[in-house]
């Protein structure tokens, strides 16, 4: 794979990804120009002994003590000069100090992410740091250098200080890394990887660990999965509309171009794309029968009885139907296991508004973070080719100006945003689930859909415990962070942003709803194949059977000999008549694809088994994309 260039301009969320995942970087030759431009100009100014916050300056509330020439306790009578460089010893403290994170380390592709950010905000030439300082950060990323960057200690108020420390400690030779999978002291992972530790100039220290490095990465990283759970969010959603054998005018475009948000209207547009081709959605109500338990004398042929479930309707008789003749004339008067009704509950008829406005959440956040992506964030900011604006102001104070990009607001209010979003698509994608296993709900299906003839099975019954649990736990964790400012540095940080925790929990955030969303997929694969199979029994039965069979499956009719016996007959015939003549009912073409993907990896649930297996591999399924691609083979 060729190098991705970094230049500190182009830099987009798909190139990161590619090199949090391994992809090696080079750095743009007119971008280093800058950066050498700016260093020297630096250097002059320190030279000239320019008062400069972090350079010439100590940090925080030591900003108003200036460095000397040399250390103090040199001018003891009889001292030895040491030789120590106290803009040096400036920088490596402030690197060494602040690496004071705890927890367990981010994986290794967020880091990395987090270098190739630290290294391209550098690249733009308005931080100080030397190009040899920039390469040698680049060489440890090229050469799988990890650093080891415990989760848990920015405040994202000087950006992320103390996790950017952790990553610039190991370029000095100090903290921990990972290297080809081992553990190491940082300066051993350097030397295995055949690189130097590198002693640090003017600013370098408070160039590399100022900065929004760490909640970017998070942000960039959640986002990338969250986006393909999206439109994974849509396929369950349409899988279990099919399940359902709902209605699709909620979807229709002419619909959602009267309230045109652009989430939801493209929401509306995938849901009738995965459903196009379905025989299941919008079925005449009385053609779907509903679950009666399997008995012996269910069925007559060896086929039928290998089924797991009998079916049946209810028959409503004339005296029931008044005012409603002409609707039972329409829909013919037996109730299966559809209700009767135009619309669908929430759960299944709100999908584009619901998910459609995590969509937009989500465009928001984007939005925030393709920006930062090649942004300056350190501070200060050095323009060397400034010019003072009134006379009798100093150039400098033009040219090393003290800001604060660094503060993590932008991004904390974005994840904050997009982790209230997350809990509210988990939440959807239960409910759809919950309404597919409870029988109160179902619209006809078994209960926990499985057949349970033996009474000892409790089919998915627990899968909606787990998917609750996991609701309840992202819902407690959507509190925002960016809401609540803890002042740190001596009150010099008097505001900050909390934004490195909201990316953090965003990130842990999104693998947890792709588990929800992977529970329902699971979920919505069996009531599939359950609704399926129960409506084209149904169809096999009219088409082989006479009347007075299929009539055995309806309650409450005449029986033979009692009054209305003759009409009962006729109107069952006429549902025996349209079942027969319809085709095979199936699914939308992309939902049976990816139903097929997902019968590849979890079979179909007969008996009780461990359900355990089933989930890890259908995760396995999510997590390589296989069933979106399916859905969308022939995009």
């Amino acid at each position: 794979m060729k190098p991705i260039r970094l230049d500190g301009r182009s830099l987009t969320r798909d190139r990161l990804v590619e090199v949090a995942y391994g992809a090696q970087v080079m750095l743009d030759e007119g971008a280093l120009r800058n950066v050498a431009h700016a260093a020297a100009f630096l250097a002059e100014q320190v030279r000239r002994e320019e008062p400069i916050y972090g350079v010439s300056t100590g940090f925080g509330s030591n900003a108003d003590k200036l460095l000397g020439a040399h250390p103090l306790r040199d001018e003891l009578p009889g001292a030895t000069p040491s030789g120590r460089s106290l803009h040096e010893e400036l920088q490596r403290n402030l690197i060494i100090s602040h690496a004071v994170c705890v927890g367990e380390p981010f994986a290794p592709e967020v880091v990395r992410a987090m270098l190739c950010i630290r290294i391209n905000t550098l690249l733009r030439g308005h931080s100080g740091v030397r190009v040899e300082t920039l390469q040698a950060l680049t060489a440890m990323l090229n050469a799988g250098v990890v650093p080891v960057v415990p989760q848990l200690g920015s405040v994202g108020a000087s950006g992320d200080l103390a996790p950017l420390s952790h990553l610039a400690i190991v370029l000095l030779g100090g903290g921990e890394a990972f290297h080809d999978g081992e553990r190491l002291r940082g300066g051993e992972a350097l030397k295995r990887a055949g690189l130097a530790p590198v002693s640090l100039s003017y600013k370098e220290g408070l160039a590399l660990n100022n900065g929004t490095a760490q909640m970017l990465a998070c942000g960039v990283l959640a986002l990338h999965r969250l986006e393909e759970w999206l439109d994974t969010a849509d396929l369950a959603a349409a899988m279990t509309v099919d399940a359902f054998a709902g209605r699709l005018g909620a979807f229709a475009e002419e619909v959602h171009a009267l309230r045109p948000h652009p989430g939801q209207v493209e929401s509306a547009a995938h849901l009738r794309k995965l459903l196009a081709g379905s025989t299941l959605a919008d079925i005449p109500y009385h053609l779907v029968p509903k679950f009666r338990p399997w008995l012996p004398k269910s069925w007559d042929t060896p086929e039928a009885q290998a089924l797991g479930f009998d079916i049946g309707w209810d028959w409503v008789p004339a005296d029931q139907r008044h005012g409603r003749e002409k609707f039972y004339t329409r829909f013919k008067p037996f109730r299966g296991g559809k209700k009767h009704q135009p619309q669908d509950s929430y759960s299944l008829r709100c999908v584009p508004q619901v998910h459609g406005a995590v969509r937009d959440a989500v465009a928001q956040a984007r939005r925030v973070l393709e920006i930062e992506l090649n942004a300056v964030t350190d501070n200060p900011l050095v323009f060397p080719d400034a010019r003072a604006e009134h006379a009798n102001a100093l150039p400098t104070e033009r040219q090393v100006i003290s800001a604060g990009h660094f503060h993590g607001m932008p991004l904390a209010l974005a994840m904050s945003y997009v982790k209230a979003a997350i809990p509210v698509l988990a939440s959807i994608s239960e409910r759809r689930l919950n309404k597919l296993v409870d029988p109160a709900t179902s619209d006809g299906l078994p209960p926990f859909l499985i057949g349970n003839e033996d009474a000892t099975e409790s089919g998915y019954m627990i899968v909606q415990y787990t998917a609750a649990a996991i609701v309840n736990d992202l819902a407690s964790r959507a509190h925002p962070a960016s809401v609540y400012s803890i002042p740190t540095s001596a009150n010099a940080e008097d505001h900050v942003s909390m934004g490195a925790n909201e990316a953090r929990h965003v990130l842990a955030m999104v693998d947890d709803l792709g588990k929800v969303l992977a529970l329902e997929l699971m979920t919505a694969a069996q009531a599939l194949d359950l609704r399926r199979d129960m409506i084209n029994a149904a169809r096999d039965l009219a088409d082989r059977a006479d009347a007075a069979a299929l009539a055995a499956k309806v309650q409450g009719g005449p029986p033979p000999g009692a009054p209305g016996h003759d009409a009962f007959l006729a109107e069952v015939e006429a549902l025996r008549a349209e079942l027969a003549a319809a085709e095979p009912f199936h699914p939308g073409e992309a939902v049976a694809a990816a139903h097929a993907a997902i019968r590849e990896a979890v079979p179909f649930l007969g008996r009780d088994r461990a359900l355990d297996i089933d989930i890890a591999a259908m995760l396995a399924l999510m997590h390589d994309g296989g069933v979106y691609a399916a859905a969308h083979s022939d995009d």
